[in-house]
């Protein structure tokens, strides 16, 4: 096995991995709904932040604006691990393809890292940790798992999208 065909293999399986992991968070939290609903519900309405803080005025305490807050976080996340997975299976279908094909099936990994940042970098650590000052909640911060999320998927994009070189034949 040469090292550019080992690169790839490496390639699909962080995709891979990324995407489960998307999937998996989406899923835990349909399946363990009133625990991160908590969450969401928590950082909203700005209950556990420090008290008389100046921020207050952006809490928002309507249940139905939770919950679709919620929801969109959820569809987000499954949104994420599809893209990765799609990404993942094109990428394993072009493994043996010349370089421009294998380059050129980069896009939905592309997208779905995209869709993570934006969702655990601008959702969370801006949104959530920002605006509704998540960050002064002992309870319910979600910044730092956030953080490491973002960091995870931007390091797995910078490695796939190193360019891929011809396989020796």
């Amino acid at each position: 096995m040469d090292a550019l065909f080992a690169t790839r293999l490496v390639k699909i399986a962080m995709v891979a991995s990324t995407a489960l992991f998307a999937l998996l968070v989406a899923a835990d939290n349909v399946i363990d709904y009133g625990t991160n609903h908590e969450f969401v519900r928590h950082t909203l309405s700005m209950d556990t932040t420090n008290p008389g803080n100046a921020l207050m005025g952006r809490a928002i305490t309507n249940p139905t604006l939770w919950t679709l807050a919620y929801w969109g976080i959820i569809a987000a996340e499954a949104a994420t691990g599809f893209l990765l997975a799609v990404g993942a299976v094109r990428l394993a279908a072009n493994l043996r393809a010349p370089a421009a094909r294998f380059n050129a099936a980069k896009a939905y990994v592309v997208l779905g890292v995209g869709l993570g940042f934006l969702l655990w970098f601008t959702g969370f650590m801006v949104v959530g940790g920002e605006w509704f000052a998540m960050w002064q909640s002992k309870t319910w911060n979600g910044v730092q798992p956030a953080f490491r999320f973002c960091a995870i998927l931007m390091l797995v994009l910078i490695f796939v999208n190193q360019p891929d070189g011809e396989l020796d034949r």
